[in-house]
């Protein structure tokens, strides 16, 4: 299969899982299988990359529940800098870490918090998103996901890597995330090739962390029944 006919039908299965009237959990799940049914060599080496990721206990030092975020400052898709600090003056933040704007798993991830966002708003807390990519990337996520919530910029995966989120894909994946169409480069402004891990931290008005979901497959993402409950508990 050429590079170009792969990417066309990448981005076919994406929109079909994305706007299905569906859990997120089976939405991602749904096109997990339809990139399987593509052909085993990329799921094989994603599963490999996951089982590296997870040797390493990549993420399991990010915080815990009961441990205090540390804060962030970072800009916007307008550029303008937003801090952890401020957001949470208005109320407990869904803090969510996305590899980037050409992920398809963060599209549909992003799509299903937009639908969710008069429900977490009743709730009384807020998403605030990260990601390595440049502000153009952001925006444009952001427009076509209809999410009214910020996108920041996490440059050179600062933050990520401060909370041990962040990780080298490596040259396997790197060639074939670009025969695929996902070349980092270019969103990130950056050759390290350097992505964080999907995570989504609830934190509290006192700056704890009230529940987290951490995990090195990417293809997983908290549920949106799960995180709509830890903001209403939140205090």
């Amino acid at each position: 299969m050429t590079a170009k006919l792969l990417s066309e039908q990448l981005e076919a299965a994406f929109v079909e899982c994305r706007d299905m009237d569906a859990s997120l959990a089976d939405r991602l799940q749904a096109f997990a299988e339809a990139v399987r049914a593509m052909g085993s060599i990329f799921q094989d080496s994603v599963d490999q990359l996951v089982a590296r990721l997870r040797e390493h206990e990549v993420g399991e030092r990010a915080p815990k529940p009961g441990e205090p975020m540390p804060n962030f400052v970072l800009p916007d898709e307008d550029g303008r800098l937003v801090s952890l600090e401020t957001l949470l003056e208005k109320g407990p933040v869904a803090v969510t870490f996305h590899r980037g704007h050409w992920c398809p798993y963060c599209r549909i991830n992003t799509r299903a918090l937009a639908e969710a966002q008069d429900q977490i708003t009743a709730a009384g807390g807020q998403i605030a998103a990260i990601m390595p990519d440049r502000q153009h990337y952001t925006a444009e996520l952001q427009a076509k996901s209809g999410a009214n919530f910020p996108i920041l910029t996490d440059f050179e995966n600062g933050y990520a890597l401060s909370l041990n989120l962040a990780f080298w894909v490596g040259a396997e994946m790197q060639e074939l995330m670009t025969s695929a169409g996902w070349d980092v480069e270019p969103s990130q402004g950056s050759d390290t090739w350097l992505l964080p891990v999907p995570a989504t931290f609830v934190v509290g008005t006192d700056g704890i962390v009230k529940a987290r979901f951490v995990d090195p497959d990417y293809r997983k993402r908290m549920a949106i029944e799960d995180l709509l409950a830890a903001l209403e508990d939140a205090p």
